[in-house]
C-alpha cells in the first residue's frame, strides 16, 4: 500500500508538469503556419512528461522559471557536478522523500484513499482496451484478402490499418470496384511511420493519468495531428497537383472513429482538407529552421530546474 501510495504522488508530479508543458505545446499547434507533421512531433514532450518520472537538470529550460515561483527538484541521480537527473515536485506536500513522510496526516490518507481509486480505474481503462482490441481483432477476422496485405470486409464503414507487427489495411466490401490508389498510399504512409504503436503507447500513457482532464486533450490533439501530418506526407509524395483528388476521395469516403487503427476517414474533414490545400512543400531553409525549433522547444518544456 505504501509503495502504491508513493507511486501516485510522483505521477500526480509528472501528470502537473504534463499539463503545463501540453498546454504549451496545444498553443503551439494553433499556429497554421507551422506544419501539422512538425507538430506531431511535440505531442511527445507532454507523453514524455507522463511516462518519464525524471530528467536532466537545466539552468535555462522552463521549469528553473517556474521554480523561482513554486515547484522544487528532488535530485535522484548526479554522475558529475554539472550533470544531475532530477524528478519534478510541484505538490511539495511531504516533508521527506524515498520513503516520503507528509507535512500533515489528513494528506497521507488523502493519498493513500486517491492511490487505491487510482489504480482500480487504471486497470478497468486498460481491460476495456484489451477487451475493445480482441474485439476489434475479431471483426477484421473473415476479411477478403484482395492483393499484398490489403483486404475487404463487410464488417467496417472506413478504410484503416489494423496491426504493428504484420499491419493489414483493410478496406470496406464496397471499395472492391474504385480506384483505392490514393486511400492505399495514405495507409501505407501510416504504416512506415508506426503511426498505430504510437497511437497505441499514447492511449496506455493515457489510461496511467486518466485523472488528469489535460491528457485526454492531448490525446485528442495527438491523433488529430497524426491524420494531418499523415495527409501532409502523402501530398509531399503525390504532389501538390493532385492534391484537390486527394481532398476529393477523402470527402466521398465514409468517416469512421477506430481505437485501434489509422483510419482513412479520422479527424474532421473540413480541417483535413483545409490542410491539404493549403500544402506547401519545406525548403531545405524551412526545415533546418523547424529542426531547429523543435530541438529548442524540447530542450526548454523537457529539461528540470536545475
Amino acid at each position: 500500500m505504501l509503495m502504491l501510495q508513493e507511486m501516485f504522488y510522483w505521477i500526480f508530479n509528472m501528470s502537473i508538469t504534463a499539463a503545463i508543458t501540453g498546454v504549451i505545446i496545444k498553443l503551439i499547434s494553433l499556429i497554421k503556419k507551422i506544419p501539422r507533421r512538425v507538430t506531431v512531433f511535440l505531442w511527445i514532450i507532454p507523453f514524455l512528461r507522463m511516462a518519464v518520472p525524471f530528467g536532466l537538470n537545466s539552468p535555462y529550460g522552463l521549469m528553473s522559471l517556474i521554480s523561482k515561483l513554486t515547484t522544487k527538484t528532488i535530485v535522484v541521480y548526479q554522475p558529475t557536478e554539472n550533470i544531475a537527473f532530477s524528478m519534478t515536485n510541484s505538490l511539495m506536500a511531504a516533508n521527506t522523500y524515498f520513503p516520503i513522510t507528509y507535512k500533515v496526516n489528513m494528506l497521507e490518507d488523502i493519498f493513500r484513499v486517491a492511490s487505491v481509486v487510482w489504480i482500480i480505474v487504471s486497470m478497468a481503462i486498460l481491460l476495456m482496451l484489451i477487451v475493445t482490441y480482441f474485439a476489434t481483432i475479431y471483426e477484421i477476422k473473415d476479411s477478403i484478402h484482395l492483393k499484398d496485405n490489403i483486404y475487404l470486409s463487410e464488417k467496417i464503414t472506413s478504410p484503416a490499418v489494423y496491426g504493428i507487427i504484420k499491419p493489414k489495411i483493410i478496406l470496406p466490401a464496397s471499395y472492391k470496384d474504385i480506384d483505392i490508389e490514393l486511400i492505399v498510399i495514405h495507409e501505407k504512409t501510416h504504416i512506415s511511420s508506426f503511426d498505430n504503436l504510437w497511437r497505441i503507447i499514447a492511449l496506455l500513457i493515457v489510461s496511467v493519468h486518466w485523472f488528469n482532464p489535460f491528457s485526454w486533450l492531448f490525446l485528442k490533439g495527438f491523433l488529430a495531428d497524426l491524420e494531418l501530418s499523415c495527409d501532409e506526407r502523402v501530398i509531399a509524395k503525390i504532389g501538390k497537383d493532385r492534391a484537390k483528388d486527394y481532398a476529393s476521395s477523402l470527402l466521398e469516403s465514409k468517416q469512421g472513429e477506430t481505437v485501434f487503427a489509422s483510419s482513412f476517414g479520422g479527424a474532421k474533414i473540413l480541417t483535413r482538407i483545409e490542410n491539404i490545400l493549403s500544402f506547401k512543400k519545406l525548403s531545405r531553409l524551412s526545415l533546418i529552421a523547424f529542426i531547429a525549433l523543435i530541438g529548442a522547444i524540447f530542450y526548454v518544456l523537457l529539461t528540470n530546474a536545475g
